[in-house]
C-alpha cells in the first residue's frame, strides 16, 4: 500500500481546503441564515437571455460545430473583441492580442501565480486580502509581505524588498468592500515602477457601483500614463462571475501581448482553452443585455447593502465597527481584540442559524481572529434584518463571557 502522504510534492503542503468553500458546505441546510458566500443572487441570472443564446448556437450547424468542438487557446475571437472594446470605455485601449479568456477569473490569479512566483520569493498583498488569491498562489510557495497600499490607510508608501508580484483590488475589495483612493491608485503605480512590481488588478467587482463617481482603473492610469497597454505594468484580471452569471466560468486577462503569450502557453498546458461554447453563449448575453442587466444587479444590491448597514446599526452592541462600502458584495466587522471569530461562528450557527466568514482565513498569517466577512446580496432585506438580530444577540453574550 503507497503512504501517499510521503509521495506529494512539497507545495501539497501549501494547499488547504477553501475556510469559505468549507463553510458553505455546512450553511447549505434549511433554516441557516448565510452572509458567508460571495454568491450573487440567481433569481437576477439572465436565464431567459442565455437559454435563447444556447438554442440559437446548438441550432446552427455551423456555429454548433464550431461550438463543440476543440478551439484556440487565447479564446473565441469574436469575445475578445467585445471585450477589447469594453475595456476601451473604460480607458484601457487594447486588442484581441491583450487578451486571454480563462476558465473564470480564479483560474486567471493561478496563471499569474504560476508565471510569476517562484518558491519563497515574495508576494506582496493587502491585509486582509482575497482568500482565494491566496489559495491560488500558494501552490507556488511564495513568502508575504503588505502591500503598501496600507489596505485603504493613510499609510504612505514605502521602500520594500524586491518582490516578484502585487495583487490588489481596488474596487469594492473582497473581504473588506473598501476602494483604493485616486490618490493611493497613483502612488501604488509609483511603488510598481519605482521596484519593477508586476501589479495583478483584480477586478470582479468593478461594476457593483452602488455610490459615488466611479474611479479609473489601475491599468487605465497605467496605460493613461505610459500611452500604451504594451507599457504597462498592470494586469487586469476581470469575469461575467458578477455581472451575468458564474456557472458559465468565463473570465479574462487584459496584459500586454508578450505577456499575454506567455499565459497563453500556461492555458495550453491547463486546459487547452476554456469551453467554447460557454465563451460563445457569453459574448452574445453580454453584447445583447449586460448593460440593462447592470442596472437591474445594482440597484437590487444597493438596497440590500443599505438593509445591512441599518440592521448593523440597530443590532450591533457598542464597541464594534464595519465598513460602508459604495459597492461591491461585503462588510467586513472588526470585533475587540478578545473575541475570536471562529468561537463566535460555531456559536452563531448553532445558537442562531446565522453563517458568516471567520476573518483569520483573509490574512496570510492568520493573525487577525476578531475580524469577519458579511456579505448582503444573497439574502432579502426581511432576512437580513432577521440575521443581523439574532447575530446581535450572540455577540452581546460572547462579548459579555469575553469581558
Amino acid at each position: 500500500m503507497i503512504v501517499w502522504d510521503t509521495c506529494y510534492a512539497s507545495r501539497a503542503t501549501r494547499m488547504a481546503a477553501s475556510e469559505m468553500r468549507e463553510i458553505l458546505k455546512v450553511v447549505g441546510h434549511p433554516g441557516i441564515i448565510s452572509f458567508a458566500g460571495g454568491i450573487p443572487d440567481s433569481q437576477l441570472f439572465p436565464r431567459e437571455e442565455i437559454v435563447a443564446a444556447y438554442h440559437g448556437i446548438l441550432s446552427d450547424p455551423v456555429r454548433s460545430a464550431a461550438a463543440l468542438q476543440y478551439a484556440v487557446s487565447e479564446g473565441y475571437q469574436p469575445l475578445r473583441e467585445w471585450i477589447a472594446g469594453y475595456m476601451g470605455e473604460r480607458g484601457i485601449e487594447c486588442g484581441p492580442d491583450n487578451i486571454l479568456i480563462t476558465s473564470g477569473a480564479q483560474q486567471a490569479l493561478d496563471f499569474v501565480g504560476k508565471l510569476f512566483i517562484d518558491k519563497s520569493s515574495t508576494v506582496l498583498t493587502s491585509t486582509p486580502t482575497y482568500l482565494g488569491a491566496l489559495q491560488a498562489f500558494n501552490a507556488y510557495e511564495p513568502n508575504y509581505s503588505p502591500l503598501p497600499d496600507g489596505s485603504n490607510s493613510s499609510a504612505p508608501l514605502s521602500g520594500s524588498a524586491r518582490a516578484c508580484l502585487g495583487y490588489v483590488m481596488p474596487d469594492f475589495q473582497n473581504p473588506t468592500g473598501l476602494s483604493l483612493s485616486l490618490e493611493r491608485r497613483y502612488a501604488l503605480l509609483d511603488f510598481a515602477y519605482a521596484h519593477q512590481l508586476p501589479l495583478i488588478e483584480d477586478a470582479a467587482y468593478e461594476a457593483l457601483r452602488y455610490d459615488g463617481d466611479p474611479l479609473p482603473s489601475l491599468l487605465g492610469l497605467d496605460v493613461q500614463r505610459t500611452g500604451s497597454i504594451e507599457s504597462a505594468a498592470v494586469i487586469y484580471c476581470g469575469t461575467f462571475s458578477k455581472t451575468i452569471v458564474p456557472g458559465l466560468r468565463v473570465g479574462w486577462i487584459v496584459a500586454p501581448s508578450t505577456v499575454i503569450r506567455k499565459l497563453v502557453l500556461i492555458k495550453q498546458a491547463a486546459d487547452l482553452h476554456s469551453s467554447q461554447i460557454n465563451q460563445m453563449v457569453m459574448y452574445e448575453v453580454a453584447r445583447e443585455v449586460l448593460n440593462i442587466r447592470m442596472g437591474i444587479i445594482r440597484n437590487a444590491y444597493r438596497e440590500r447593502r443599505d438593509a445591512m448597514l441599518n440592521a448593523l446599526v440597530r443590532h450591533m452592541p457598542d464597541g464594534i465597527s464595519w465598513t460602508k462600502p459604495q459597492g461591491g458584495m461585503f462588510i467586513w466587522v472588526t470585533l475587540p481584540e478578545s473575541i475570536d471569530t471562529g468561537v463566535l461562528f460555531s456559536r452563531a450557527l448553532a445558537e442562531a442559524q446565522v453563517a458568516f466568514v471567520p476573518g483569520r482565513a483573509f490574512f496570510p498569517d492568520r493573525s487577525v481572529g476578531n475580524a469577519f466577512r458579511l456579505n448582503f446580496t444573497l439574502a432579502d432585506a426581511e432576512t437580513i434584518e432577521t440575521g443581523i438580530h439574532r447575530l446581535g444577540i450572540v455577540l452581546q453574550s460572547v462579548r459579555g463571557r469575553a469581558s
